[in-house]
Order: structure tokens, then C-alpha cells, then sequence
């Protein structure tokens, strides 16, 4: 089975001898992958009416769990907006009907943003739609590989995310 990376590592393999071609295919594929699943996930929101950007605020709000629903300026801080970017995003969930912005009771002048049932439905059909992509994505492997791959990916992961796997120094001309 040859993909079109085997082809990429193929041509710059002669043209680069430094370059470690196991490095470049998992580097090529992983970005692959990526695109992969972004043009999918966009087209998924597309067609169920949402854009990237409401869908991000639905699914932070569904990530904070019962209630679903936190003040703007903690759910600004959460998706790394600005109170004013964050202001101008709600506006139009609020009128499509997907979030609600109350005052507590208790101090009239704090607003909580919280998703209502449309908000759920809007974000469980999107959720169940990127389930039912990716599954049918991962269905070429055994449970064995994928379990083996989600470990292999935490790796890099844990890596990444620590700082270790960071930028270097390019090559000196």
C-alpha cells in the first residue's frame, strides 16, 4: 500500500541527504491527517448551519457541565477572546436562540451565559456527526492499532505540550 507521502519522501530523499525519511512521513501524515479532519469538521458544520466559531463557543459552554453556563468574562478567558470579541460572538447565538444571557438574582448586574436546548441539540448533532466521520475514519484499523496509535500520540503530546518537543535552530546555510 503506497500513499502520497511515500511519494513525497521518494523524490526529496534524493534531493535532501540529511533528511530522515521516517520523520517526514510521520510529520507529512500527521499533517495530512489534520487538514483531513479540519476540511471534514468544516463541512460538517456547514451543512448542519454552524460556523467554527459558534461551535466552539457551544462546546466550551457544554464542556463546563451542569449548568452549562458560566459569566462572559470567564468563557472569554476559556476561549482566549477579548470581552468585546467575545460580546460581538454572542450576540448571535442569543439570536438564534442557541445560548441565553441572564442576570442572577442575587447581583442584578452579573450576567450568566448558558446554552439552552437548542444549544445542546445544535451541539450533539455536530458531536455526533464528527463521531460518525472519525469513526469511519479509524475503521481501517484494529482496536490493537488504535489503542496503539492514541498511546504513540500521547507521547508526542505530552511532548509537545511540555515544551521539550520546541522549536530549534535551523541548519546553517
Amino acid at each position: 500500500m503506497e500513499d502520497s507521502v511515500d511519494r513525497h519522501v521518494e523524490v526529496w530523499s534524493k534531493e535532501l541527504d540529511w533528511m530522515d525519511p521516517v520523520k517526514e512521513q510521520i510529520f507529512m501524515r500527521l499533517h495530512i491527517l489534520a487538514r483531513h479532519a479540519s476540511q471534514t469538521r468544516r463541512a460538517t458544520l456547514d451543512a448542519d448551519g454552524l460556523r467554527h466559531w459558534q461551535y466552539k463557543v457551544l462546546l466550551t459552554l457544554r464542556r463546563l457541565g451542569p449548568p452549562y453556563g458560566t459569566s462572559p468574562s470567564h468563557l472569554a478567558d476559556l476561549l482566549g477572546l477579548t470581552r468585546g470579541a467575545l460580546s460581538a460572538r454572542l450576540g448571535p447565538l442569543e439570536e438564534a436562540g442557541l445560548i441565553s444571557r441572564t442576570h442572577e438574582h442575587a447581583d442584578r448586574r452579573r450576567v450568566l451565559v448558558r446554552l439552552t436546548d437548542a444549544g445542546h441539540a445544535a451541539f450533539e448533532q455536530q458531536a455526533e456527526s464528527e463521531e460518525a466521520d472519525e469513526t469511519a475514519l479509524l475503521s481501517v484499523l484494529t482496536e490493537a492499532e488504535r489503542r496503539t496509535l492514541a498511546d504513540l500520540l500521547r507521547k508526542l503530546v505530552v511532548t509537545a505540550e511540555s515544551g521539550r518537543g520546541g522549536p530549534r535552530r535551523s541548519r546553517s546555510a
